[in-house]
């Protein structure tokens, strides 16, 4: 399977993840989900390998900037796909897709972890 690292360019976080897997030779796809958008076939498979908190950045602006009721409505994985695809900027950044398993954020302790069973 083919890496695939979504996001947005101008993130802090998601530029450091593309930095570390091109200096450690990884092939990837850069997928900028603000302008290319989301599939909602992607993000319902997310949902199915992780739990929606873990990828519904609760702490950014998006999420902080929407109505109390909005947010109040975010309960469960359905409500969180309708969310994250109205709003991909909700999205925890960077998500990456065809490593060992599906990895949201980023760290160089956490890719080396996640890239130790593959090269």
């Amino acid at each position: 399977m083919n890496k695939v690292l979504y996001g947005i360019p101008n993130c802090d976080t998601v530029k450091k993840a593309r930095t570390w897997l091109s200096a450690n030779g990884h092939d990837f796809v850069f997928h900028d989900f603000k302008k290319q958008g989301l599939e909602r076939a992607t993000a319902a498979v997310w949902l199915e390998q992780l739990d929606w908190e873990v990828l519904v950045n609760r702490k950014g602006t998006t999420w902080r900037n929407l109505p109390e009721e909005r947010r109040a409505a975010v309960t469960g994985k359905d409500a969180a796909l309708d969310l994250m695809l109205e709003f991909p900027s909700v999205i925890k950044r960077p998500v990456l897709q065809g490593a060992a398993s599906l990895s949201v954020g980023f760290s160089g302790a956490q890719y080396s972890e996640l890239f130790k069973a593959r090269p």
